[in-house]
């Protein structure tokens, strides 16, 4: 986070779409430059491509709304989704001889916390691309009126994730969110009563990272250095390999934990499960670390919520968005509009909570990093992206630990990237029950976040 949000400030302003197309142009080709530069990826291949160039000419004949529904892992999946769009799904079509209105392009929604940390240019560059921000922890009314507006009346068909942020994990995902089945139906709804008959369709998008050469000897350089910052023993980087690395994670994994485990119960005087009960009860390693890991994350978020008055419940995911809107309403202040008409002491008294407010929201971008990480990921399935994703979980964590602000991930090695279209979800089809009555309507709403679900699952 930028250290202008230690400072008691106005409401964060919503930043409307502003789409230019002279500005997409620019980023389309600039963009294939930009991946091999600034990334690790040096391949980007999509199957089903077909079915989107089919959606896009039904969506330009006006026959269609649709939304991409993407899986979210990385902080990169923006890149690889623009590069399908500008790159592969025009070349699909001149194949086919399918011809397509330039740009092609779709409007998304964006975390309304990313330009706090990442920078304000990335909202200017996001309202140019035709992109709508949402506050995620709150009914942000102002912006879901925006991606309403846009999913019915936009230029292009629209683009989400709908696990709400990344997890780091390619094959584990997030239970989902219910906001974007919501927007197909609230789509649907605008529709009917436009008098428009448009089909109202969400199509599940899976996106999987894979390397080009298996990086293990930079991922036993990671681990050295990771184990080196937590004050484990030095191993030496040779013979890197699974068998010889897991048990080092482990040990990594298990000497973090114990850190924690140790700074929540001295300093924040929480009452964890000991480890010597917990490792007599629990044989296996894997799981013992999913037991201790789950009590950790509950006792962490607890720190906050206790700070911001919050009732503990639901999934981890959905208490951070709470602590993170929370956290946002003692910093961005509606008392705080006009600052000018704030007088010394209350602006210093403001600078206090806000100041507070992130330290206490701290323990809540902890969770974050571990909200998808159950303990027996590498074990189900021990392939070389599963252990480096699992070590550099463990980097983020450390990183947050210290402090270290703008540093950049690790690249451990060149990645391809694969992208899978997956069969539309007809939002019509189920509209005759959501609009039955509120029972009927919430079902709906469930039934079309579960099919995408496990239509997300299948892509992996």
């Amino acid at each position: 986070m930028a250290d202008v949000i230690y400072q008691a400030q106005p409401p964060l302003e919503f930043i409307p779409p502003a789409f230019n197309p002279l500005f997409l142009r620019v980023v389309h080709l600039l963009l294939p430059s930009w991946i091999n530069w600034k990334t690790a990826i040096t391949q980007i291949e999509a199957d089903n491509v077909e079915v989107l160039v089919d959606l896009y000419r039904q969506f330009q004949e006006g026959k269609i709304r649709f939304m991409l529904a993407f899986r979210h892992p990385k902080t990169e999946d923006p890149l690889s989704l623009g590069y399908l769009l500008s790159q592969l799904v025009p070349k699909v079509a001149r194949s086919q001889g399918t011809a397509l209105q330039f740009p092609i392009h779709a409007h998304f929604i964006y975390d309304r916390g990313i330009p706090l940390w990442a920078g304000s240019y990335v909202g200017w560059i996001a309202s140019r691309l035709g992109g709508t921000p949402i506050q995620r922890g709150k009914a942000d009314w102002t912006g879901l009126r925006s991606a309403r507006d846009l999913f019915a009346n936009g230029k292009f068909p629209m683009a989400a994730a709908p696990e709400g942020a990344t997890n780091g994990l390619s094959e584990n995902i997030s239970p989902l969110e219910p906001g974007i089945a919501q927007l197909g139906f609230w789509c649907a709804e605008d529709l009917h009563k436009a008098g428009r008959n448009q089909q109202v369709l969400i199509v599940p998008v899976g996106i999987k990272y894979s390397y080009v050469d298996a990086p293990w000897d930079a991922i036993a350089n990671l681990l050295t250095e990771l184990e080196a910052a937590s004050g484990l023993p030095v191993n030496p980087a040779e013979n890197a390999s699974i068998e010889s690395l897991y048990p080092r994670l482990l040990t990594l994994a298990e000497h973090l934990l114990s850190l924690m485990e140790k700074f929540y119960t001295r300093f924040y005087h929480l009452k964890l499960p000991e480890m010597k009960t917990v490792v007599g009860e629990i044989e296996d390693r894997n799981e013992a670390l999913a037991v201790r890991l789950q009590a950790l994350l509950n006792a962490a978020l607890l720190i906050s919520e206790q700070y911001f008055d919050l009732h503990s419940k639901g999934t981890l995911s959905d208490r951070c968005r709470r602590v993170e809107q929370a956290g946002w309403n003692y910093i961005f202040r509606e008392d705080f509009k006009d600052v000018k008409g704030v007088s010394a002491v209350e602006k210093a008294l403001g600078d206090r909570v806000a100041e507070e407010a992130n330290a206490r929201m701290w323990h809540m971008r902890l969770v974050e990093s571990f909200v998808a990480v159950s303990g027996n990921y590498i074990r189900e399935n021990p392939t070389v992206e599963r252990f480096a994703e699992t070590t550099l979980i463990l980097w983020r964590m450390i990183a947050k630990i210290k402090g270290d602000k703008g540093l950049q991930r690790p690249q451990l090695g060149k990645q391809k990237v694969k992208i899978t279209v997956g069969e539309p979800i007809s939002i019509s089809e189920h509209y005759p029950a959501y609009k039955e009555n509120r029972l009927g309507a919430r079902q709906a709403v469930a039934d079309v976040t579960n099919d995408l679900q496990h239509a997300l699952e299948s892509l992996i």
